[in-house]
C-alpha cells in the first residue's frame, strides 16, 4: 500500500497529532512519543491490514488510542507511577507561580486528572472539536453515553476548578 516515503509524509503529518493525543491519556510525553513510534511501526509492518475503506487518520487515531489503553493496564505503568509516589518528593508551589499560570494550562491540568473515561471525550468534544456522533463512532460507544460522560466530565471539571480565582477577572 504505502512506501517508505509515504509512510514518512504520514509520520511528518500526524505524529504531533497522535503525540497529543496520547499524551492526554497517558500523563508522560515520553510514554505518548513511545507509543506513537510503536504505532507507526506496527502500522508499516502490517499495512495490509488495513482496508482502504477510511482516513488513515482515524485509522491511526485508533491505533494510538488503543496503544495508549494497553499502556495503562501495563505493569511498566503501575511500576513508574508507584516509583513516582515513593521516591520523588513534594514540591510546594509558591502562590505567585499558581497565580501567574496560565488559565488554558489550569484547565489542562484538571481534565487530565479526570477519569479516562470523561477526560477522553472532554478532550475529542472541545480540543478536537468532534460531534458527539463522530466520538460515539470513535470509541464504539453509543451516543448517549458519550452524552453522559461528557456531562459528569464538565461536572468533575466544574468541581476541580471552583476554588481558583481567575488572573483574567481580577485584572479585567
Amino acid at each position: 500500500m504505502t512506501g517508505t516515503n509515504e509512510i514518512k509524509e504520514l509520520m511528518f503529518q500526524y505524529t504531533e497529532y497522535l503525540i497529543r493525543l496520547a499524551y492526554y491519556y497517558v500523563k508522560d510525553l515520553q510514554a505518548a512519543e513511545d507509543i506513537v513510534q510503536e504505532v507507526f511501526i506496527k502500522f508499516y509492518n502490517s499495512q495490509h491490514n488495513y482496508e482502504e475503506r477510511g482516513e488513515v487518520k482515524a485509522f491511526l487515531t485508533k491505533m494510538t488510542i488503543n496503544k495508549s489503553k494497553d499502556y495503562l493496564k501495563s505493569w511498566t505503568y503501575r511500576k513508574v507511577k508507584l516509583q513516582n509516589k515513593l521516591f520523588l518528593s513534594k514540591t510546594t508551589m509558591n502562590p505567585d507561580e499558581l497565580v501567574r499560570k496560565d488559565e488554558e494550562t489550569l484547565i489542562g491540568e484538571a481534565i487530565l486528572q479526570l477519569p479516562i473515561k470523561q477526560r477522553e471525550v472532554l478532550i475529542y468534544f472541545y480540543f478536537h472539536e468532534m460531534t458527539i456522533v463522530a466520538i460515539a463512532s470513535l470509541l464504539s460507544i453509543p451516543e448517549n453515553t458519550v452524552k453522559t460522560r461528557l456531562r459528569r466530565g464538565r461536572e468533575l471539571l466544574r468541581n476541580q476548578l471552583i476554588g481558583i480565582e481567575w488572573e483574567v477577572l481580577l485584572n479585567g
